[in-house]
């Protein structure tokens, strides 16, 4: 009976690993506006504007258009994929998967103008979990870094 028991739940622990990894991402539910974005319940998400965020944009000497393509470029370069809209618009989901289990997060990055230069604004989150350990305020923080680290240009 112990051994039918563990069979079980492996099958089941299988089950969910498979639904985790292999549900579909609607990019109509999670492409959002970060300005407009209400603040979910559980602790796992981080949100970068204006008003109502954990953190102010930043804001960075270059134009909008060069700003867009390096956080595409840095988001790629770091496993993400484009999930929604375009470099073009400067209005972009990506997803992202943790290493061991394959957890979706799901990152949405709006450039605005912002005087001579562009501001960052953002909502990462997580889709399944209460708490995401504080990965999706680590990815934000290490692409805004990496952004801060190129040479000012247009």
């Amino acid at each position: 009976m112990v051994k039918l028991g563990l069979i079980v739940l492996v099958v089941l622990a299988v089950a969910v690993a498979a639904y985790i990894r292999l549900a579909p991402s609607d990019p109509a539910t999670w492409h959002e506006d970060p300005r407009l974005v209400a603040r979910p319940k559980t602790p796992n998400f981080h949100l970068i504007r204006m008003v109502g965020g954990d953190a102010m944009p930043p804001i960075f000497q270059m134009s909008p258009a060069a700003l867009a393509a390096q956080v595409d470029e840095i988001a790629r370069r770091g496993g993400a994929q484009l999930l929604a809209g375009s470099v073009a618009q400067g209005h972009m989901t990506y997803l992202t998967r943790t290493p061991v289990m394959g957890f979706p997060d799901y990152t949405t990055v709006m450039i605005e103008p912002a005087g001579d230069g562009a501001a960052l604004l953002a909502f990462a989150r997580a889709r399944f979990g209460h708490s995401d350990m504080g990965n999706n305020r680590a990815r934000l923080q290490a692409w805004i870094a990496a952004l801060q680290a190129l040479p000012v240009r247009d």
